[in-house]
C-alpha cells in the first residue's frame, strides 16, 4: 500500500519579511536565505500547451485541481505509470520510524531498455522545439512546485529524514533551478566562424547531446535529480532517470509526477527504480545514452567512467562524487561567526552533504577558545523528529550510513582522539560528536563522514593550514574565515578545490553559479552556462559558395 502524504506542518518556519527559512535563527539566519520564495498560491489558469508534431500528442496540461499525488508503486515509462518486471518489490521507509511509505514493483532490463528507446524517439521530436516552448514548460514546472510546495516538502521530511529546514533549502534549490531553467533555451549560441578558403562559411552550430541518463543520489534527492534533469530537457535533450534506491519517490517519481502535470510529452522523462544489482552497470552500458550525469560516491563514479569508457560506445560522463571540505580558521577570524558557520556548515541534514564541512582546520592561537564555543553551541541542538520544526538534525537516511557513522566514531576512540562530545543512538538517529587535536593525516580525517561527526585540527599557521586544507584527495568545496577579505581571496586561490568560499559556509549551490569539484571530487560542471556546455555538442558545418580548384 502506498501511504499518503498526512497534513501539512509546514507553516512556520518562513520569516516574511526575509523569507529565511530558519529554525534556530542564531544558528541559521546568516546562511540560509533563499530568495523569491511566495507563499504556495492556487492554480487558477494555464496557459495552452503548443503542439511540435503531429507524431507526438502531449499529456494533459496542468488543471486548477491539486489533489495529493498517488500511486508511487511502479516505474514512468513513455508517459506510462506501470509495475517493474524484476518480480521484486521494495519498501519505501521513513528513516525517523520506519513507516512505510511505499511499496515499489522494481525495474529489469527490459524497463531499462524500453525507457531509453521511449527517450530517444521522444528526443528526435523535442529537439526541434521552439525554444519558447521548452521555456513555457518551466513557467508551468514552477507553477506546480509553488502550488505543491506543502506536499513536496512533506516527502522530503518523510522519504529521507529531512529536517524541515532542510527540506525547506531543498525545495528552494529546486525551484531557483527551474527559474534558471526557463532562460536556458535562449542561451544556447552557435558560432559563425573565419576560415581561410575563398568563398566558403563556417559555422559551428550547438546541437542537443541526445539522450541523458541521471544516476542521482539519496542525500538530496529532489534537487540532485532535479538539477540534471531540468537543463538537460531546456537543451533538447530526453532524460532517463534511475534515483537511488532509498529514495524512489523524491528523487524520481515525485519529480515525474511534476513534468507530468506540467504537460511534458510521453518519452521525454523516463523514471526507472531498480536494484543497483540489476540494472546498474546495464543503465551506463545502454548504448543509447550519450552522457551519464551521476552524483554520489567517488567509489560508484570511478565504476560510472570505467564502464562509459569501455562500453560498446563511448560517452561523455559528469560526475559529481565525494568530498571532504575544509573549513579554515585563519589567526584573524571573527571568532564568533567562524563558529556558528562551522556548526551549521558541519551539521545541516546531519552532515549529509558532499559539501559538508568535513576538516575543521583551525589556527592554533584561536584553538582552544574555538572549540569550547564550537562545543558549546552544537551540544544546544536538538536531536529528533524531523517533523518537528524546533529540530537540527533528524535521522540519517539510511541504515547502511548509519552503520558507517557508528564505525567511524568507532574508529576515532580507537585512535585515542579526545571526544568533546557525543551520546547513544537510537534507530537511524546518531546524535552530535565532536573530537579534537585529530591529527589531519589520520584515517578519521582523511574520511568523508557524511554524519553528524566533527573532527577538529589544529595549525600552527597560516602555511600549514593551507597545507592541512590541500592534503586529502578530494577538492569539491571548501571555506575559509578572516577578516581581512585579500587575503581571504590569496588563501582561496591556492586551495585544490572547484569551490571555496570567504566568510561563509562551504554548502553553497547556486543555479547561476559554476558547481564542480577537482581530484577526486569528479569531473564535469553542474549550473548556468557550464551545464549548456555539458549537455549540448558542437557540431561544425562549412558551406562552399563556390566552386573550389582540387589538386587532383
Amino acid at each position: 500500500m502506498t501511504a499518503e502524504p498526512g497534513p501539512s506542518r509546514l507553516r512556520d518556519i518562513a520569516d516574511s519579511g526575509t523569507d529565511l527559512y530558519a529554525i534556530d535563527k542564531g544558528l541559521a539566519e546568516t546562511y540560509v536565505r533563499i530568495p523569491d520564495m511566495p507563499e504556495p498560491c492556487h492554480i487558477t489558469a494555464v496557459p495552452s500547451c503548443q503542439t511540435y508534431g503531429a507524431e507526438h500528442k502531449r499529456m494533459s496540461p496542468m488543471t486548477s485541481s491539486l489533489s495529493p499525488y498517488t500511486a508511487f508503486d511502479g516505474q514512468f515509462i513513455d508517459g506510462v505509470w506501470r509495475k517493474g518486471r524484476s518480480g521484486k518489490v521494495r519498501a519505501d521507509e521513513n528513516p525517523y520510524n520506519g513507516e512505510v511509505v511505499a511499496e515499489i514493483a522494481l525495474a529489469d532490463m527490459q524497463d531499462l531498455a524500453d525507457a531509453y528507446a521511449a527517450a530517444q524517439r521522444a528526443q528526435k521530436i523535442w529537439s526541434k522545439a521552439l525554444h519558447n516552448e521548452r521555456s513555457e514548460l518551466f513557467h508551468r514546472v514552477l507553477k506546480i512546485i509553488d502550488a505543491r510546495k506543502d506536499e513536496i516538502i512533506d516527502w522530503i521530511v518523510r522519504e529521507t529524514g529531512s529536517t524541515l529546514l532542510k527540506a525547506n533549502i531543498e525545495w528552494g534549490s529546486v525551484r531557483g533551478g527551474v527559474l534558471e531553467a526557463i532562460n536556458l533555451p535562449s542561451r544556447v549560441q552557435g558560432r559563425i566562424m573565419p576560415i581561410d578558403v575563398p568563398g566558403k562559411q563556417s559555422f559551428v552550430f550547438r546541437e542537443p547531446l541526445g539522450v541523458i541518463g541521471v544516476i542521482s543520489p539519496w542525500n538530496f534527492p529532489f534537487h540532485l535529480s532535479h538539477r540534471s534533469v531540468a537543463p538537460a530537457l531546456a537543451m533538447g535533450n530526453a532524460v532517463v532517470l534511475k534515483p537511488a534506491e532509498d529514495t524512489p519517490i523524491t528523487g524520481g517519481l515525485l519529480i515525474a509526477k511534476i513534468y507530468e502535470e506540467a504537460g511534458l510529452a510521453p518519452g521525454l522523462l523516463n523514471v526507472v527504480v531498480g536494484d543497483t544489482s540489476d540494472i546498474g552497470d546495464g543503465f551506463t552500458l545502454n548504448p543509447i545514452p550519450k552522457l551519464i550525469s551521476f552524483t554520489g560516491s567517488t567509489r560508484v563514479g570511478q565504476r560510472i567512467a570505467e564502464l562509459a569508457a569501455t562500453g560498446v560506445r563511448l560517452k561523455h560522463v559528469g560526475l559529481e562524487l565525494g568530498g571532504n571540505a575544509p573549513f579554515v580558521v585563519l589567526d584573524d577570524a571573527d571568532l564568533d561567526q567562524a563558529v556558528r558557520a562551522a556548526v551549521f556548515a558541519r551539521f545541516l541534514h546531519g552532515g549529509q552533504i558532499c559539501m559538508s564541512t568535513n576538516r575543521i582546520i583551525v589556527d592554533a592561537s584561536l584553538y582552544d577558545e574555538f572549540v569550547e564555543r564550537f562545543v558549546a553551541r552544537v551540544r544546544g541542538l536538538k536531536v529528533g523528529d524531523p517533523a518537528d520544526p524546533s529540530t537540527h538534525i533528524g535521522p540519517l537516511t539510511t541504515a547502511k550510513q548509519t552503520a558507517a557513522a557508528w564505525r567511524s566514531i568507532e574508529m576515532a576512540r580507537e585512535a585515542g582522539f579526545t571526544q568533546r562530545l557525543g551520546g547513544e543512538g537510537e534507530g537511524q538517529i546518531v546524535p552530535p560528536h565532536v573530537f579534537v587535536d585529530v591529527p589531519n593525516d589520520s584515517a578519521f580525517a582523511q574520511l568523508e563522514q557524511f554524519a553528524p561527526i566533527a573532527p577538529i585540527i589544529k595549525a600552527s599557521d597560516e602555511a600549514e593550514a593551507l597545507a592541512f586544507a590541500n592534503a586529502v584527495d578530494f577538492g569539491l568545496s571548501s571555506a575559509v574565515f578572516t577578516q581581512d577579505t585579500a587575503r581571504g581571496l590569496r588563501f582561496a586561490r591556492q586551495v585544490e578545490a572547484g569551490m571555496t568560499h570567504v566568510n561563509d559556509i562551504s554548502i553553497q549551490d547556486s543555479p547561476y553559479n559554476m558547481f564542480g569539484g577537482e581530484k577526486n571530487s569528479g569531473i564535469g560542471r553542474f549550473n548556468g552556462d557550464w551545464i549548456i556546455e555539458e549537455l549540448t555538442t558542437d557540431h561544425w558545418i562549412t558551406v562552399q559558395d563556390t566552386p573550389r580548384e582540387y589538386p587532383f
